[in-house]
Parts: structure tokens; C-alpha cells; sequence
């Protein structure tokens, strides 16, 4: 089946979101160093401004859930948009340290939600054999976010702004985030939202619309697979019979994060210093790890569905384990520093072709629709806890050696690989409906 401009539209807009979870995320790295000086902050509280974002995050992904189910994946985007229309005005304008610190909570809100919520609507409105590069596009949103925050950033921090220079840099991310509230109004809502509330006759329409081959049985199946939620007895996530996929949703999430990604990209700039970088040339470098960022996960767009979700993450674990082995390395012997930036871009790219491109993916096909919210949410919060206990120790590990972190982080994704041989099923080519029977669900 191919897929219409209505498809496109639908996931462009959705995606979106993820364009401004990967600017906010990576927007940081930019500013630590002024907002070290503008607050006077101990190595321990620049993790927390870093990791208070991640406070909202977490709440934002553990209950985007609820809002999704009861007004719709669409609907509660929108809300989302606004969060990161506050964040990046509140953040620009922030009076003091406290202000800072809540307007950014307020944006980590927006990105917890959006990571639930986005691939969730994107997932619901693909074509099975498209869904995974389509939910993966969220993925390529975030990492191009991260890309234009560097460029952002080096843009800003070329001009000369002196000290106000950061709060530019927190302020640039109003644009998209007003973009992504106006777009949120012309695309349609989830059919299997629709369903689940009832709303045949819309669900048929968007179905036509979003170009299936044969609508009314399409309805059907999706009607009986949320029947059992309907009636009220099936809706409990922690149930023995959601007990693999509740498993696969919290460890994927986990070692997302446990491969030291988020704090990489937030401290991206600070890890170029220890290697002896200059501010100009730590911006470059950040903008060079970006642009491999984007390139590797365009090239997993187009793999992810023939090459499948489980072989991505086992070749990407290994070249992980290895790169981040290496910088450890050189951070003990403090030798061969100049390798770090080619280490990291080496790195950056095994991460994008395994866990970036395949978390969102895999989290939105291992849960059957009737709580497919509740497990979006789950999944994503496990990614969040984790992300921001990393990103709170990050710079009191690496102010003794930087070598910790990044050995801490190989020995993890040796530990994946395992899990993922092991464990983890197979999700390419298979229909929601169908998953829920490959992984023992009635």
C-alpha cells in the first residue's frame, strides 16, 4: 500500500513535535557555560538546571497518557505546543535562577507529552508496511532539532551577544513551537482514537481519507480489537497477560538512555572542553556530531522496516560498547584527545541507525490499542526517570575523570546487546492487531 498526501501531512505535523523535543534538548549545551557564570553554579547545580527539564519530562510522559485517551492524541498535542511556546519566551525572559528553572520544567512537560503522544497518533494512522519509517520520522525530527540547535547556537554565539547571548539561544525555539500549534489544527484525529470513543462514522472517514485499501474491513478489525476495552474488563497495564510487552516497553526505554546519549548531547560542549576545546571550536564540533546525527538516521529511515527493528539494535550495540570503550580510553590516558570529536560523530552514528531510530518505533507496536496509551506512557516515562538520573550525576562523575561515564556507559550496552539477542521480538511488517497475538495477548 502507498501512502497519501493526507499520510504525509498527518505525520509531517505530528513529527513536529519531535523537531522541538530534540531543539529543547540540545539547546542546553549551548548555554551551560554562560549559565555557570550568570548563577554561579557548582558542578551540582548545573545538573539540576539541566535535569529540571527532565523533571517535567517525566511527569509530561507519565501522564500524556491520560489526556490522549480522554480528548485524543491530536488534541493533546496541542496542548504540548503551547508548553513549548511558554518554555521558550519564559526561558529568554527568565528574571532569575528559579524562573529559569520552572519555564524549563514547563517546556520538559511539552517534550514528556509529545514523546507519548506524537509516534502514538503516527503509528495509529500509518500503513503497517509504512509505519516504521513513518513513527521513525519522529526520531528524524528530533535528531534535525538537534542538529539546528547547534547551528542555532554557533549562529548566536558567533554574534556577540555577550551575556544575553543564551537567552537567544532558550528564546529561537518559539518559532517552530508556533508553527506546530497552528499546523495541529489541519490534520485529522486517530481512527483508533476515534473508535475507542465510539466515533465509527468519523473513524471510516479518516480511514478513506488516509488512502486504506479497503476501509469498512479495516473498521472492523480495529473495532474488535478494542472491543475488550469497551466493555471495561482489559484496560490494567500490570496484568500477567501485558507482562512482555510492559517488560520490552521499560527496558528499551532504559537503555535508550543507558548508552549515555541525552547527557552527551547536553554536556556536549563541556565534554569538548576537557578534551581542551575552545567555546568557537566546541560549537563547530557540536554542529559536525549534529549533521552525523541527521545523516545516520536518514540512512535507518530506510532500512528500519526491511532490515527490521531487532538486527538495528544488536549492530548498533556493538559499535556503541566499542566507541564508548575507546573515549574512556583516551579520557584515562589523556592522549590522543583529538580523536574524540571523530569518536563521538562515530559514536553519535551507531546510535542513530539502533536505539534512536528504533525506541519511538518499538514502543508504539508492542501494546495492543485498547492500552497502547497507557504503555506509550510507560515506556517513555522509563526513557525520562532514566535520562534525568543520568543528566543530575553526569557533571559530579565526570568532574573526578571523564572517563566514568563513558565507561559506565559501554559496559550497559554490552548488557543490551544480550538482552536484545535474547528477548526481543521481531515487530517489521506486522500489523498492530497482529502483534498483540505474536506476543501471547488475547
Amino acid at each position: 500500500m502507498s501512502i497519501n498526501s493526507h499520510v504525509v501531512k498527518s505525520t509531517v505535523v505530528g513529527a513536529l513535535g519531535g523537531l522541538l523535543f530534540g531543539f529543547d534538548t540540545a539547546v542546553i549545551s549551548g548555554t551551560t557555560s554562560a549559565l555557570t557564570h550568570t548563577y554561579h553554579l557548582t558542578p551540582a547545580l548545573l545538573g539540576v538546571t539541566v535535569s529540571s527539564a527532565l523533571v517535567g519530562t517525566v511527569i509530561g510522559a507519565m501522564a500524556a497518557g491520560i489526556p490522549g485517551q480522554k480528548f485524543g492524541r491530536r488534541d493533546s498535542l496541542r496542548v504540548m505546543a503551547i508548553f513549548y511556546v511558554l518554555s521558550a519566551i519564559g526561558c529568554a525572559l527568565a528574571w532569575n535562577w528559579p524562573a529559569l528553572i520552572f519555564f524549563r520544567f514547563i517546556g520538559g512537560l511539552g517534550i514528556g507529552g509529545s514523546s507519548v503522544l506524537g509516534p502514538m497518533y503516527i503509528a495509529e494512522i500509518a500503513p503497517p508496511q509504512w509505519r516504521g519509517r513513518l513513527v521513525g520520522s519522529f526520531q528524524l525530527n528530533i535528531v534535525l532539532g538537534i542538529l539546528l540547535a547547534y547551528v542555532s547556537n554557533a549562529v548566536i554565539g558567533s554574534m556577540h551577544l555577550g551575556a544575553s547571548d543564551w537567552r537567544w539561544m532558550f528564546g529561537v525555539a518559539g518559532i517552530p513551537a508556533l508553527l506546530f500549534l497552528a499546523t495541529l489544527f489541519i490534520i485529522p484525529r486517530s481512527p483508533r482514537w476515534l473508535v475507542t470513543q465510539s466515533n465509527l462514522d468519523e473513524a471510516l472517514e479518516v480511514l478513506r481519507l488516509t488512502g486504506v485499501p479497503k476501509p469498512k474491513e479495516e473498521l472492523d478489525e480495529i473495532v474488535a480489537s478494542v472491543h475488550l476495552e469497551r466493555s471495561g474488563s482489559a484496560d490494567k497495564l500490570f496484568s500477567r497477560q501485558y507482562r512482555k510487552p510492559v517488560f520490552l516497553a521499560i527496558t528499551v526505554g532504559m537503555f535508550c538512555q543507558l548508552a549515555g546519549i541525552n547527557a552527551i548531547l547536553y554536556y556536549l560542549n563541556d565534554i569538548f572542553a576537557l578534551a581542551g576545546a575552545s567555546k568557537v571550536s566546541g560549537d563547530l564540533q557540536a554542529v559536525a556530531v549534529g549533521a552525523t546525527n541527521l545523516v545516520a538516521t536518514l540512512l535507518a529511515m530506510t532500512v528500519i522496516d526491511k532490515f527490521g527493528r531487532k538486527k538495528l539494535l544488536l549492530v548498533g550495540t556493538v559499535g556503541l560498547a566499542v566507541c564508548l570503550t575507546i573515549i574512556s580510553i583516551l579520557f584515562f590516558t589523556h592522549s590522543h584527545l583529538n580523536w574524540l570529536v571523530w569518536l563521538l560523530m562515530l559514536y553519535i552514528g551507531f546510535f542513530a541507525i539502533s536505539q534512536g531510530a528504533v525506541i519511538w518505533v518499538y514502543i508504539s507496536e508492542v501494546f495492543p490499542n485498547r492500552v497502547r496509551s497507557k504503555g506509550q506512557s510507560l515506556g517513555s516515562s522509563s526513557h525520562w526517570v532514566t535520562n534525568a538520573i543520568i543528566s543530575l550525576i553526569f557533571p559530579v562523575m565526570a568532574k573526578s575523570s571523564g572517563a566514568y561515564p563513558f565507561l559506565f556507559f559501554a559496559a550497559m550496552m554490552v548488557v543490551d546487546f544480550f538482552l536484545v539477542l535474547f528477548y526481543y521480538p521481531e515487530t517489521s511488517g506486522i500489523s498492530l492487531e497482529q502483534m498483540q497475538h505474536k506476543l501471547g495477548i488475547d
